[in-house]
């Protein structure tokens, strides 16, 4: 590809959130170290579908050589699942996330988003909505419907088999935490998806970090983080719900604010970027977000202490937010470290998406199968019995494409297999509140 010419031209489309974030373009140097980091260039072998070839088109928007009303364009800025690592491949740090989300944002201001992401979206925005919504989920998972539903072609039986993939593998008899609190307050954001579709996860993230001598902080009225509104380009409603955590979670006076959803981490902790220009939140977005932490990070400072054995064989899936957002590669490694017999089996690719992405699996479904193709194959080459990951959607994308593939292997959060590892403990066994058997 050949590189665009930056020249001091006047800015096509002032005001907007790609113009205000328009120096990190000239950042890239055209290198092409993203490429071969990209699942969608990978997959479709189209350059206008890679980093590079985005951060041409978001050049030439800011420059006007193309309007934003441009079909094409749309077309590959929505194809991009936004996994970020081309920041990890990237020699000369180009905020290549930051830039998505104003483009998308800039585009999203003059066209809309699909309806099917527009419904979504208000859903996840409305608290009422969003518990009706997965307390029917739920009743479909209790009833084993989705496993019958599951049995459909198209996106219909994928969706039941994302939802089946909710259905926790790891049993766990109650057991006494046994922590001190020694290590500081810690609160939970408990999250959309995983309170309604994972609630024991939420349960063992408590538990296990009990365990490691955290004190836990319950915090009332919190909301979706807001991730799902920042990646499709909804920045006024990203914006209004992280000013709902951070009065939240500041009431809650906790040391720590503990996330077991990469996504949602990953946003948490970029608030301060999120509310840059509101002068009143600002400052109040970088102190929340300095104590933002993915479970595992908490845990691997604590050790984390070693529990009773699990004859298990597991690979393990680092979350693109978690390993290329966050920076987060060795704490879930030594979490699962942390449980005797557990055997971890490397996974070829590990670090590449899963095609999950929010709901880009719902949106962009014929990328996201291409993209998941791939995964499904390395993992069957492991031979584990469980695939260990940290993120709701990388759980469900991941378990749906192994259901509908007639696979025996299950997905799994590494604090759930810690916490089977405690309640496994025979000093620790003894009935505890919150704790139970999953089914």
């Amino acid at each position: 590809m050949t590189s665009p010419t930056h020249s001091a031209a006047p800015c096509a489309i002032p005001g907007t959130p790609l113009a205000d974030a328009s120096a990190g373009i000239d950042a890239c140097v055209h290198c092409g170290f993203c490429l071969q980091a990209c699942p969608t260039y990978l997959a479709l072998e189209d350059e206008n579908d890679s980093p590079r070839g985005r951060i041409v088109l978001m050049h030439a928007l800011v420059e006007g050589t193309l309007g934003v009303e441009d079909p094409d364009v749309r077309t590959h800025i929505d194809r991009c699942l936004g996994c970020r690592a081309c920041e990890t491949a990237c020699p000369s740090g180009v905020p290549y996330g930051r830039l998505l989300e104003a483009t998308r944002a800039t585009l999203t201001a003059k066209q809309p988003n699909a309806p099917i992401a527009r419904a979504i979206l208000f859903t996840f925005a409305h608290p009422a909505l969003l518990s009706l919504a997965l307390f029917g989920g739920r009743i479909v998972r209790a009833l084993r419907l989705s496993s019958l539903l599951a049995r459909l072609p198209g996106r219909l039986g994928f969706a039941m088999s994302m939802l089946e993939a909710t259905r926790g593998p790891v049993e766990r008899a109650a057991y006494r935490p046994d922590g001190d609190g020694s290590r500081g307050s810690v609160s939970l954001l408990t999250g959309c998806v995983m309170e309604g579709l994972f609630t024991e996860t939420n349960r063992a993230t408590e538990r296990t970090l009990a365990a490691n001598d955290y004190a836990l902080v319950q915090t009332s009225g919190q909301r979706c983080c807001g991730a799902l509104h920042a990646h499709a380009g909804d920045a006024d409603t990203a914006r209004e719900l992280a000013r709902h955590n951070i009065a939240a979670f500041e009431a809650s006076g906790a040391d720590y604010i503990v996330v077991n959803a990469a996504g949602c981490g990953a946003m948490m902790k970029e608030y301060e970027h999120l509310l840059a220009s509101d002068v009143q939140w600002r400052h109040r977005a970088a102190a929340m977000s300095a104590k933002v932490r993915d479970v595992s990070e908490l845990l691997a400072d604590a050790g984390p202490r070693p529990g009773g054995p699990l004859a298990l064989t597991v690979t393990y899936d680092a979350p693109c937010h978690l390993l290329h957002a966050q920076r987060v590669a060795t704490p879930p490694l030594r979490v699962l470290g942390a449980v005797p017999g557990l055997t971890l089996v490397p996974l070829e690719g590990s670090e590449h998406c899963c095609g999950s992405a929010g709901i880009y699996n719902l949106v962009e479904p014929d990328v996201s199968d291409t993209v998941l193709a791939p995964k499904l194959a390395r993992i069957a080459d492991t031979r584990a019995a469980l695939v260990a990951t940290g993120n709701p959607g990388c759980l469900m994308q991941i378990g749906a494409g192994l259901h509908q593939a007639g696979s025996h292997v299950r997905v799994v959060h590494p604090v759930d297999l810690l916490d089977a590892s405690y309640a496994a403990d025979p000093a620790r066994r003894a009935p505890a509140p919150g704790a139970s058997r999953q089914t």
